[in-house]
């Protein structure tokens, strides 16, 4: 198997495609079908109740759903063109980086958390200090922790955490950025930092954002996607979506009417 570590050079747009994808564990379909695309320049929200398959979806792209041997995957899933299971598995997630809904601070310090994944690639050390100051300012943390890089990264608190694991992915300089609820357990400030991070982010990664706030969807993403039962119901400009979506299914949700 190659290890395609860059599937197109680093000039070009990304893009990162799911087409006719598949779930299905024992007798029942977790995925059904999901063909949906994101590119670099955009965020792309994808909002549904619990249950509709969000999660699985992005463990699809990057090939972590493989880890469950209950589950049978079926259709294609491209990273520029290129069908990821050409990748080598270390390299695809080098390319596209995944921030859950928990914090995962390894234990160890902020600046070990930083260099750990880009010290296992390759590089001469000498560029650490400038990697890590890059990952910190792109996740809007560089001001809070440049006097606390040695400090434990589980002193830090929770929003501070999560932007931490962020940074962290972003250190490996992906092209793509896959986030579970990121937000889901942090306050206001702090998901407005994530908020912030994240559009600068967008000018040179493809995102998708999984929410269950439906109100962040609407002010953080460019085109929104609707999950239910794992079907993608609707998916359009987010703007256009929250005015005039075209199925009373997705109206109903985005107006607490679902249920």
């Amino acid at each position: 198997m190659a290890d395609k570590t860059r599937a197109r050079e680093r000039g070009t747009p990304c893009e990162i495609r799911a087409e006719g994808l598949r779930v299905r564990a024992g007798n029942g379909e977790i995925l059904k079908g999901i063909t949906l695309a994101a590119r670099q320049g955009e965020i792309v929200s994808i909002i549904g109740p619990a249950g509709a398959g969000k999660t699985t979806f992005l463990r699809c792209l990057d090939r972590m759903a493989e880890l469950d041997l209950d589950l049978a995957v079926e259709g294609r899933v491209l990273l520029d063109g290129c069908p990821v299971e050409e990748f080598n598995v270390a390299a695809l997630r080098r390319q596209v980086g995944m921030v859950f809904s928990v914090p995962t601070p390894l234990p160890m310090t902020v600046y070990e958390n930083l260099v750990f994944g880009i010290s296992l690639v390759a590089g001469g050390r000498d560029r650490f200090d400038e990697q890590v100051e890059k990952a910190l300012r792109a996740a809007c943390l560089w001001d809070e922790m440049k006097d606390r890089l040695n400090e434990p990264a589980r002193n830090l608190s929770g929003g501070q955490q999560q932007r931490l694991c962020l940074a962290r992915s972003l250190a490996l300089e992906p092209r793509v950025l896959l986030l579970d609820e990121p937000c889901s357990g942090l306050d206001p400030i702090s998901t407005a930092k994530i908020e912030l991070a994240l559009q600068e982010l967008k000018q040179r990664l493809a995102v998708i954002l999984v929410t269950n706030n439906v109100k962040q969807a609407a002010r953080a993403s460019d085109r929104t996607a609707f999950f239910l039962f794992g079907e993608l119901i609707e998916v359009g400009p987010t703007q256009r979506l929250f005015t005039t979506p075209t199925d009373p299914r997705t109206s109903d949700y985005i107006t607490g009417r679902f249920g």
